[in-house]
C-alpha cells in the first residue's frame, strides 16, 4: 500500500502513441522517441495501448521489437492485446522472439472476448471460423501454455537431411510467462486472473458486481483485493498494477495547462455514473500539480491496493505535451509518490 512511509515502487507510463492517418511513420516514430525519453527520465515500464482499424498501434508487438533496439532497461508491455484478433500459436512466437531480443523485458498485457464490432470485421478476420471461434478464458490459458513451453505436438526431431523440427514453440523465453497480466475490469476476470497465475492490470475502466455501489475507487478496491485472495489461494504471487489518467502541471505553459483542462473537463461528464447496459464506469482523470495529484491518489482506495503503476498518458495531445508530462511524472510526482528513477 503505498503511503508516505511505504514508497510506490515502479512506476510506468502507458501510450497510445500520435497517429496521423496522412503521416502514420511520424506518430510511431514520435512513440518510439517517448519510450526513449522514459527510459532516460528512469521509468521502469511503457506500456502501448493496442488498436485494431483505429487511428493507433495495430501492431505493438512490431513496436516493442523496435523500441528493444532503442533502449537497454525500460520494461515493454502492452495494456492490453485483445486476443480475439489474435492465433495464440503465432503470436506466443512473435513474443517469445521480442521478449528474446529484449534481453526478458517485456510484459504481455491480455484480454479475450468478442472482437469490438466483431460483425463488422468477422468476414475479414475468421472468414471460414466466425462462428466458432473460442474468445473465452481458454484462449489466454492456450497462449500461457504454450508460452510457458509446453507441448504443442507429439512430433519432432529430423526430417530429411536438414530440417530439424520441435514439439513446443520456439523460440523459448525463459520466465516470459510470469510476466504474462490479464486486463480484468470485472470481479469475475480479477479472480479468474488470480486463480490462473496472470499478474493484474487494473485499468481506469472497471464494470461492478450488480450489488456494488457505483464508486469507482472502492469497486477497484475490492477486485484488487479479490484477486489477491484468488492468487494466494491458488498459491500464485500476486502482482497488481494500477493505470489511471493523471496529468501533472507543474511546469506546463499556460497554454497547456488550458488545453489539458479542457480535455478533462470534457471526460468528465462520463465518471459521475455507471454507462450502458453493464454500468461501465470511468475513473476521473487527474489534473494539477504533482503535490496535488499525489495526496488525491493516497486517497483513492484503488490506489492504496498497488505499489506499482502505469499512468495513462492522454489521447490526441502532441508530442510536446507528453514530453512535458512525462518529465514532471518521473521529476515531481514519481518523487511525491516516494518513487526513485531506476537506472
Amino acid at each position: 500500500m503505498p503511503t508516505p512511509e511505504h514508497p510506490l515502487r515502479k512506476l510506468g507510463f502507458l501510450t497510445i502513441g500520435l497517429f496521423d492517418p496522412a503521416d502514420p511513420a511520424a506518430g510511431h516514430q514520435s512513440t518510439l522517441e517517448i519510450i526513449e525519453l522514459g527510459e532516460r527520465l528512469g521509468f521502469d515500464s511503457a506500456w502501448l495501448r493496442h488498436r485494431h482499424l483505429q487511428f493507433g498501434i495495430s501492431s505493438p508487438v512490431a513496436v516493442m521489437a523496435a523500441a528493444s533496439q532503442r533502449t537497454s532497461r525500460i520494461e515493454l508491455g502492452t495494456a492490453v492485446t485483445p486476443l480475439g484478433w489474435e492465433n495464440p500459436l503465432r503470436l506466443a512466437e512473435d513474443l517469445a522472439t521480442v521478449d528474446l531480443l529484449s534481453g526478458g523485458r517485456i510484459n504481455p498485457g491480455l484480454s479475450v472476448g468478442e472482437p469490438m464490432n466483431y460483425d463488422t470485421v468477422k468476414h475479414e478476420l475468421y472468414p471460414d471460423t466466425a462462428g466458432v471461434e473460442d474468445f473465452s478464458y481458454a484462449r489466454v490459458n492456450r497462449l500461457a501454455r504454450l508460452i510457458a513451453g509446453e507441448k504443442v505436438r507429439d512430433f519432432s526431431g529430423k526430417q530429411g537431411v536438414v530440417e530439424e523440427f520441435s514439439n513446443r514453440v520456439e523460440p523459448h523465453s525463459a520466465g516470459l510467462r510470469s510476466r504474462l497480466w490479464y486486463g480484468a475490469a470485472s470481479m469475475k476476470s480479477a479472480v479468474w486472473a488470480g486463480g490462473n497465475g496472470f499478474n493484474l492490470l487494473s485499468s481506469s475502466v472497471i464494470f461492478p458486481d450488480k450489488d456494488q455501489e457505483p464508486d469507482f475507487a472502492g469497486v477497484q478496491q475490492s477486485q484488487i483485493r479479490a484477486y489477491r485472495e484468488a492468487a494466494a489461494q491458488s498459491g500464485n504471487t500476486a502482482r497488481a498494477s494500477q493505470g489511471l489518467v493523471v496529468i501533472p502541471t507543474d511546469t506546463a505553459s499556460p497554454a497547456q495547462r488550458e488545453k489539458y483542462q479542457r480535455y478533462v473537463d470534457e471526460r468528465t461528464p462520463r465518471t459521475r455514473a455507471p454507462q450502458g447496459p453493464k454500468g461501465m464506469m470511468f475513473a476521473q482523470d487527474i489534473i494539477g500539480t504533482s503535490d496535488d495529484i499525489a495526496e488525491q491518489l493516497y486517497a483513492h482506495r484503488g490506489f492504496q491496493e498497488v505499489d506499482e503503476v502505469a499512468f495513462a498518458l492522454p489521447f490526441s495531445f502532441d508530442h510536446e505535451d507528453y514530453v512535458q508530462i512525462l518529465t514532471d511524472i518521473a521529476g515531481k510526482l514519481g518523487p511525491a509518490l516516494g518513487w526513485k528513477p531506476a537506472g
